[in-house]
């Protein structure tokens, strides 16, 4: 009996009216809503990589079209060098991406949401510059998309 109880829940929610909030898939009320956002430029390469980010998440504003809303947003990136070792260099880094974002309704200027979100990332750093830097550009893309998942 336990085996038929998901499809029984199935069959009596089917009943009560409720539908999902995406049904309809990209032409839903959800979609359409998200699709209606704008991301203005974000200063510098986190900048960059958090705007694509989340136009990629929100379905993507076309060119030219007019948004019903823009979502500013600013970023703080830091680099802080941690655990200093005999020899007086870095052996640890931290990355920590911070964004303050607002939700403004373009016809109105109303700020709708005003809220922040953040990732952090520790790194090793080694003996190779090389590998050094392709670690903290590393941890700055996946901070970005972890971040712009948290908006």
């Amino acid at each position: 009996m336990r085996r038929f109880a998901p499809l029984l829940l199935g069959l009596a929610l089917s009943g009560c009216g409720l539908t999902p909030l995406y049904s309809g898939g990209g032409q839903a009320a959800v979609a359409q809503g998200l699709g209606g956002v704008s991301v203005p430029a974000i200063p510098g390469k986190a900048g960059w990589l958090m705007r694509n980010a989340l136009i990629d998440r929100l379905g993507g504003q076309p060119e030219g079209a007019a948004a019903r809303y823009r979502l500013d947003v600013r970023l703080d990136d830091k680099l802080t060098g941690l655990g200093l070792l005999s020899n007086d260099t870095v052996g640890r880094e931290r990355r920590t991406l911070r964004a303050r974002y607002q939700l403004v309704d373009v016809s109105t200027g109303a700020v709708l949401l005003d809220a922040t979100a953040g990732s952090d990332a520790g790194l090793d750093v080694v003996s190779s510059e090389y590998a050094t830097v392709a670690a903290e550009q590393t941890a700055l893309e996946n901070l970005t998309r972890e971040v712009a998942d948290g908006l």
